[in-house]
């Protein structure tokens, strides 16, 4: 984030910060204390950096995917249901039973967000981390 503050300041103009967060800074999840607790801080961390930088121009939002498809969530599937002592494919199952719109997410749901929050589109938002987990948690 500082190496982009420092950029828009030298080009002398404002700009975006789109902060990685997760679905998991919204809500503790079982098995996931520390995991959960850096996404937490990094909302934090969204909201005190757009209060701060909005007199520079910068926004700064945040998108908070829920289960996607990637690697990264076939190692929490099989840390959670091993810690569970269920076959693999348990942490999923049980987590997808949250989703209200009964799926996981493909990468370009998240792709889609976070396209917005780069676009104009966004240009009057700030400090927002946007919920990207098909209705695994409702503000």
């Amino acid at each position: 984030m500082q190496a982009a503050v420092e950029a828009f300041k030298k080009e002398g103009h404002g700009g975006k910060i789109v902060n990685a967060c997760s679905q998991a800074g919204h809500v503790g999840n079982p098995e996931l204390a520390v995991y959960s607790s850096s996404k937490f801080a990094v909302r934090g961390l969204t909201q005190t950096a757009a209060r701060d930088l909005a007199p520079l121009g910068i926004t700064v939002n945040g998108f908070c995917p829920g289960i996607v498809k990637t690697p990264m969530w076939a190692e929490i599937d099989r840390q959670v249901s091993e810690a569970a002592g269920k076959p693999l494919g348990y942490g999923t199952a049980e987590f997808a039973k949250r989703i209200t719109l009964g799926r996981l997410s493909e990468p370009e749901d998240v792709a889609a967000c976070v396209s917005f929050l780069a676009s104009p589109d966004s240009d009057y938002m700030t400090g927002q981390s946007l919920l990207i987990d098909g209705g695994m948690v409702f503000n």
